[in-house]
Order: C-alpha cells, then structure tokens, then sequence
C-alpha cells in the first residue's frame, strides 16, 4: 500500500538590494502535525559572499549545503578567485539534477555578491535554475510573494530589504500553521555576511 509522507513546510525569503543581498527563513521545523523544533537553522553561509536558504527536510538542505561549500573551496585553490554567484547556482544545480532519481526534498534559494553585483537564484529539487531580484519558497510561498510582489523597488538599501523580508515572512506566519518562532537572516554585501536573528513572541 502506497502511504504519502508529509514534506515540512517553510516560509523562505531571497530579495536582492542595490548594495547585498539578504536571505531569511523562519525557525520552525515540522513532521505533518508535529512540531519538532522551534530553533530550526534553514539559512547557511556557502562562502563568505555567498549563501542558501532553504525550505524542505534539514537534512536534505545539510548534505547539499556541505557538498555545495566543499567544491566551491576546491574551486577557489584551483582558481585562485572565489566562486561567482552564478556558478554556485549552476553547481548546486548540478549536483540536484545527478540526485534525481532519489531527489534532495528541498527548494533553495541561492544569494550573494560578487563582482557583477548582486544575484539571487531559485532552484527546484531536479535543478532547474531561475535568476530573479526577490523570491520565495516553502509552504508560505504565496503569501509571502504576495508582500514582495507589492513593495519590491530596484534601488532597496539593506536595511530596506531586510524590512521587507521580514514583512513577507510575517504575513506568511500568520497564516501558515508549517511556519513560525522567529526569523534568521543572513545579510550579505561585497564587504562579507553576517547573520542575524530575532524571535517571535
């Protein structure tokens, strides 16, 4: 007998701003109807320009995110130039589509900085890569999108963006049960990343 097992919601964010890039994710980590965590990390620095948030099972998001950071150190020593945004995506791309037969359950949104200026890419568990300036992914998706869609201006500051971000990850909480407990952010600018978190009361 066929049993379907249930794929944990998120609500994810990627918003490119004139001067970074910032990526933000919810906290919370379901099974179906339980709650597992409340302290879920979905966000992860890739390079120090560069980084994944994620909506899907953690440890999909955790072994592509390992996988995806140890080849682009090889590409580095190799190169002698960090990794471009592009090629991350066509790299994190690749490594989903070899998987496709037995797919990494997870949406990854793909942010960064590098000398063009600043980039996000949305990718699906087979690999398909879409270039965009915001998006969303996750069970919360539509509702986020929704706020992104209305307040998205080219010329965004960091702090802008990282408003904004916000804005769509709350709107999206309150209506879907799979997302909630806080927010992580990670902001990156051509000067390096950092994160940063707060909590839901």
């Amino acid at each position: 007998m066929y049993r379907e097992y249930p794929v944990p919601g998120a609500t994810t964010v990627g918003i490119a701003c004139k001067d970074g890039v910032i990526l933000a994710a919810e906290k919370r980590v379901t099974y179906g109807y339980l709650l597992l965590s409340k302290t879920g990390k979905k966000i992860f620095k890739l390079t120090d320009r560069i980084g994944a948030a994620c909506a899907g099972l953690i440890g999909d998001m955790q072994t592509l995110v390992r996988e995806a950071s140890a080849y682009a150190s090889i590409y580095a020593l190799e190169r002698r130039r960090p990794i471009s945004v592009g090629a991350m995506a066509k790299l994190i791309a690749n490594l989903l589509f070899e998987r496709r037969l037995f797919p990494l359950i997870t949406q990854t949104i793909i942010g960064g900085v590098d000398i063009e200026g600043s980039h996000v890419y949305v990718l699906d568990p087979l690999g398909s890569v879409i270039p965009d300036k915001y998006a969303s992914v996750g069970s919360g998706a539509e509702i986020a999108t929704g706020i992104l869609e209305a307040e998205y201006k080219d010329d965004l500051t960091i702090e802008q963006g990282k408003n904004l971000a916000l804005r769509s990850i709350k709107a999206a909480v309150a209506r879907d049960i799979q997302s909630g407990d806080g927010v992580d952010f990670l902001i990156i600018t051509a000067d390096g990343s950092r994160e940063e978190s707060i909590d839901f009361k």
